[in-house]
């Protein structure tokens, strides 16, 4: 089990984010993921720098986004379950993690002209993992009331971040088979590969807070 990042050094944070944005390029934002960012640290990620967070549970993004809600740009890249995605609108810039009918039958209850989301692709057919399969792709996204703007991926867990660069130039060739211009993927141990392969939004957590 991961522990709470406590005591976080905004100064070491922000050394951190300004080598990874130096190497990531204008191209590509840092997405801050703070799913063990306690509350009262996020003021920590404010002082560093740090403008785009995302959050795994809607319980979490509630709690901090009513402390520190103007404080950053908030996205939700955790599991979503159809029933939270009424409370969850409001708060987001986007969502990174759409694949299930369910979620799209509350997003045609919920969502406007102004919702915007990203299909989240199962790209290396994982079981157990969430996401659409690549060739069901088209359908989604047709399926889908508001407005799609990318896909993102996880790729299957390994200490080389090379074993990930298939899945995330797969990604690519999907997006751009769809039209579509945002890609959401690379986390700590791999968005050096993400970035090179046309991440437009890499997540990173434990490499900025060490």
């Amino acid at each position: 089990m991961v522990e709470p990042f406590r005591d976080i050094d905004p100064a070491r944070v922000r050394e951190h984010l300004a080598e990874v944005r130096a190497v990531a390029g204008p191209a590509t934002e840092v997405l801050v993921a703070c799913k063990y960012v306690p509350c009262e640290e996020m003021g920590a990620l404010a002082e560093a720098g740090v403008d785009l967070v995302g959050e795994n549970r809607l319980a979490d993004l509630q709690e901090k986004h009513a402390r520190w809600g103007e404080s950053f740009t908030w996205d939700f890249i955790g599991n979503l379950q159809s029933r939270k995605v009424r409370d969850l609108l409001p708060l987001v810039r986007l969502i990174h993690s759409v694949h299930s009918e369910s979620v799209l039958k509350q997003l045609a209850k919920h969502g406007d002209e102004t919702t915007e989301v990203l299909i989240q692709v199962n790209v290396a057919g994982e079981e157990g993992k969430g996401g659409v399969a690549p060739d069901a792709l088209g359908a989604v996204i047709a399926a889908c009331p508001v407005r799609v703007v990318g896909l993102s991926t996880m790729p299957p867990f390994t200490a080389d971040p090379e074993q990930s660069r298939p899945v995330f130039a797969r990604l690519a060739e999907l997006a751009a088979e769809h039209g579509l211009k945002r890609l959401s993927m690379g986390t700590s141990q791999d968005w050096r590969v993400a970035v090179e392969e046309g991440a437009t939004t890499i997540r990173l957590g434990g490499v900025l807070f060490r």
